[in-house]
């Protein structure tokens, strides 16, 4: 999750495709390059099996235009296949 986190703050499309599973993952990427990230937040982190998990998270951010900070807090599905993780999907929680 952190990984991923960091490849938002740095606009790192490859990265977010290259870890998101290719039965969810979008075939296009559009990253908001001027955003300024202000923080992560794990809040758990919930192991399902040997290949599933689920990562409950707050990330904060301001958009590039200005005006107030932006919180997205999700729980993310991730599958383990092959040694290395892949998120698959989230539900947004308010």
């Amino acid at each position: 999750m952190r990984s991923r986190y960091t490849a938002f703050t740095r606009a790192n499309a490859a990265y977010l495709a290259a870890t998101w599973h290719p039965s969810t993952r979008p075939a296009n990427l559009s990253l908001d390059t001027g955003n300024r990230w202000l923080g992560l937040e794990v809040r758990s982190h919930t192991p399902i099996d040997d290949t599933h998990a689920e990562v409950e998270f707050v990330a904060r951010w301001k958009p590039a235009g200005g005006g107030a900070a932006v919180r997205l807090h999700e729980r993310s599905r991730f599958v383990r296949e092959g040694g290395r993780w892949f998120y698959v999907d989230g539900d947004l929680k308010a």
